[in-house]
């Protein structure tokens, strides 16, 4: 991966030539810049990894909108700086949200990327094979911005191609098949035409994969409901990846992109302005470090879980966790930790998820208990039994308690809460009681009041008081 990231810097400035923070605010507002041409191998090679270099900057997403909007996380008071965190925290975000408006501007900025490559690729003149993966991985970062966008607002105004600003303020918000058809649609792509290797050489190591796209489009059935389509996605992965014997083996960063790991952003220390700051530093271990009781109280004490996001010293008046410890160079004063996005262990109870709601089974020969109890007797726990799980209803509280121990700080906490239906119940023991309305974020006041047709972008209900 070190040459992609080499390139990274240079495809961040060339797009920045092209475009602004968002398809929906672009200068001058009249005209977008599409005249950029790619034309050769390496023209398109940069372009798509301004797409990756883009991801890089949507880390903080999942601890903002995820962490923090679960019971892992919890800010116990506002301060000058966190005033939209605590809102997000608190479920008193409102359509003004700073948060919210960053987000809103970066995915669609990263969807421009894509559609600027797709728009031109299948009419360059270069290796049709290299023309089918960098196709492919446009559209699996299309689609993954997507996703991450609908988990938070639902619907929102979609395109799959360059618009003018003016063209896109007449785009609609899509409806839930609409939005479905859009993510799923692009993976299914990906899988069926074979667009993307099931590895790649050693300097090209961190691109999305066959199997990132199967991991994703799995993640996006469960999302959606459909049971039965992510089982069959989900099952080509058994076997294809492997847990490795400990959890700390996985976030070890001598040990990066190991046989776990479906696809991770990827950082590099060593290279001026490829690495980043600490993640989850604290000053001292009697400082407040945001950890909710509920996440600290999960873990039994024979889990090795537990220790992962235990704080350790890393350098003079710095403690992180050791899920994220790495040690800075000093030279460019930043460290180089990977955000896993998926991984086996996730892929692992997915399909669990899928097969428990299709039709519950804990028998001996339970397919879907056999993969949880993977995760669980690799992180020191005894293996469940029926006697453990006796109902379907069980079984699925079974698999989110083991997400919740499994993948704290990985982005995946409230979008489980939500999707397996647990959402207010479990907030509700923070203190926390929720309607219905706040599974989904409030779309930026800036942006409806640009479109000024709430026809066409209107805000969420519940937040439009």
């Amino acid at each position: 991966m070190k040459k992609i990231i080499l390139l990274a810097s240079l495809a961040a400035a060339m797009l920045m030539t092209s475009c602004g923070e968002s398809f929906f605010d672009l200068d001058p507002a009249s005209k977008v810049t599409i005249d950029k041409v790619y034309k050769t191998a390496s023209d398109y090679n940069v372009a798509v990894v301004g797409c990756y270099s883009k991801l890089q900057s949507q880390v903080n997403f999942y601890k903002e909108c995820c962490e923090y909007r679960s019971d892992n996380m919890e800010v116990k008071a506002p301060t000058a700086g966190t005033q939209d965190r605590y809102d997000i925290n608190h479920f008193e975000d409102k359509p003004s949200n700073s948060i919210l408006s960053d987000y809103w501007a970066n995915f669609n900025n990263n969807v421009y990327r894509c559609n600027l490559i797709l728009d031109q690729i299948d009419a360059a003149q270069f290796d049709e094979a290299l023309k089918k993966q960098y196709k492919g991985e446009a559209m699996f970062i299309r689609a993954l911005n997507y996703f991450n966008m609908y988990r938070i607002w639902g619907g929102v105004p979609a395109t799959k191609h360059v618009v003018s600003a003016a063209e896109a303020l007449k785009i609609a918000r899509y409806s839930d098949e609409q939005m479905f058809e859009l993510i799923a649609g692009d993976l299914k792509e990906i899988v069926d035409n074979e667009y993307l290797p099931e590895k790649y050489s050693a300097t090209n190591t961190g691109r999305a994969t066959a199997g990132a796209a199967k991991a994703l489009l799995g993640k996006v059935y469960l999302t959606f409901h459909k049971w039965n389509e992510a089982k069959d996605i989900l099952s080509q992965l058994i076997g294809k990846y492997s847990l490795l014997p400990s959890i700390g083996q996985v976030f070890d960063v001598e040990n990066k992109n190991n046989a776990e790991i479906i696809f991770a952003v990827q950082f590099n220390k060593d290279i001026v302005g490829e690495g980043h700051s600490y993640w989850y530093d604290i000053t001292n271990l009697t400082d407040e470090s945001g950890q909710a009781d509920a996440l600290k109280e999960c873990f039994t004490a024979d889990d090795a879980r537990k220790e992962m996001i235990t704080y350790v010293k890393a350098e003079s008046k710095v403690y992180l966790m050791t899920k994220f410890l790495d040690t800075k160079n000093v030279s460019f004063n930043q460290v180089g930790n990977d955000q896993i996005l998926l991984r086996y262990a996730d892929v692992l109870l997915m399909y669990a998820e899928a097969l428990n709601e299709i039709a519950y089974d804990a028998s001996e020969n339970s397919v879907a208990l056999e993969q949880l109890n993977a995760v669980r007797t690799r992180a020191g726990l005894s293996e469940l039994t029926a006697s453990d799980v006796p109902s379907q209803e069980s079984f699925r509280k079974a698999i989110l308690d083991e997400r919740q121990k499994e993948f704290p700080y990985e982005g995946h906490r409230w979008f489980d809460l939500v999707r397996m239906g647990y959402a207010k119940t479990v907030l509700a023991q923070r203190g926390l009681n929720i309607e219905d309305y706040q599974l989904l974020f409030p779309i930026p006041q800036a942006e409806i009041e640009k479109v000024g047709n709430a026809s066409i972008l209107w805000q969420n209900p519940g937040y439009d008081k």
